[in-house]
């Protein structure tokens, strides 16, 4: 039987992708609506290109309310002096763009998870449809992909680049040779509650060099966390010998999650208070946070024990948490692989 050819994707570049030199367009996606009949999502996207190399692809706002990648992107499309690649970089510093106009995580027009939504359709809404050009027309011209993400508006992490166990463990190999460039304060095999529809799995599925950080959160970024963006965004195009030079390393300290026991799930609502600090140690069967009942004083809190040893990678925020809300993930120092 024969099985009929995807659909074209609506998506169409404003600009070359296969053109050398510097460009700067948009990823158009037609979108009809109230306010503008024949309208489009307009997808910021550089292209910045130099005689024959790699290519790597670098995407930022995969969640709308993840600054630090945005903030890294943006600098670099604007400053990246195409004399000094060899190859090409292909920049869209917001994958979700309408999420991140809107500072919110899921797309305002549908909800979309756009980190949900892989590897997307191209006659699905309007997230599936920018994941469908992503998954068919960008990812296959990269070698080696980075998407920044951090923790939102609802976690906040430690400063981590990672890739995650792979069933090649050659392409592994490649991809934690890749995190160590990156050069993080801190590097992790990530361990994902539920990698489905994932970028990440889409990108590792096609045999390519996947790396993906959680650089912080808290619905913000620090002078911090967008330095590590920056340098680690050109520390990978060195790795990958799209800039000439060698990665400006520093120390890293080698994280892993190992079990489903990493991560803490609230079963309450109300005021939660750590106990531990992002980067502190805890022991199985300690306090890592309490949550207080804020419906009425004198009423005891509900105490959430850690069911490893480890340290504090990522916790809730703000101050308020509901039942079912991710509380805290814990990791475990460990070697580089």
């Amino acid at each position: 039987m024969l099985t009929a050819s995807p659909r074209p994707s609506p998506v169409t570049p404003t600009i070359d992708l296969s053109a050398q030199g510097v460009q700067h367009g948009h990823l158009r996606l037609p979108y009809s609506r109230d306010d503008s009949a024949w309208g489009s999502v307009m997808i910021p996207i550089c292209v910045i290109a130099n005689g024959d190399g790699p290519t790597a692809l670098l995407t930022g706002a995969n969640h709308g309310d993840e600054y630090e990648g945005p903030a890294a992107l943006f600098e670099l499309a604007r400053t990246l002096d195409p004399a000094e690649v060899s190859g090409r970089v292909i920049i869209v510093p917001a994958l979700n763009y309408p999420a991140f106009r809107a500072g919110t995580r899921t797309s305002p027009i549908d909800k979309g998870n756009m980190n949900r939504s892989f590897p997307g359709r191209p006659d699905g809404n309007v997230t599936e449809k920018i994941a469908d050009y992503v998954t068919r027309h960008l990812v296959p011209l990269a070698d080696i992909v980075l998407d920044f993400h951090s923790g939102g508006k609802t976690l906040d992490f430690l400063p981590y680049a990672a890739a995650h166990e792979l069933p090649d463990k050659a392409q592994e190999v490649r991809c934690f040779a890749a995190v160590a460039a990156f050069s993080a304060p801190y590097s992790m095999k990530m361990l994902e509650i539920d990698a489905v529809g994932m970028l990440d799995t889409t990108v590792e599925e096609m045999g390519k060099v996947f790396v993906t950080t959680e650089l912080g959160g808290a619905g913000t970024a620090s002078a911090r966390s967008i330095g590590i963006a920056r340098r680690g965004a050109g520390n990978l195009l060195k790795h990958a010998g799209i800039l000439a030079g060698t990665p400006e390393t520093a120390p890293t300290r080698w994280l892993d999650m190992p079990s489903a026991d990493c991560f803490s799930f609230a079963q309450d609502d109300g005021l939660i208070a750590f106990e531990r600090d992002l980067g502190e140690s805890v022991r199985a069967g300690e306090v890592i946070a309490r949550i207080y009942p804020i419906g009425k004083t004198g009423l005891a809190p509900a105490e959430y024990r850690a069911a490893m040893d480890g340290v504090l990678a990522a916790r809730h925020v703000p101050g308020l948490i509901k039942a079912g809300d991710c509380l805290s993930v814990l990791a475990v120092l460990t070697e580089a692989p």
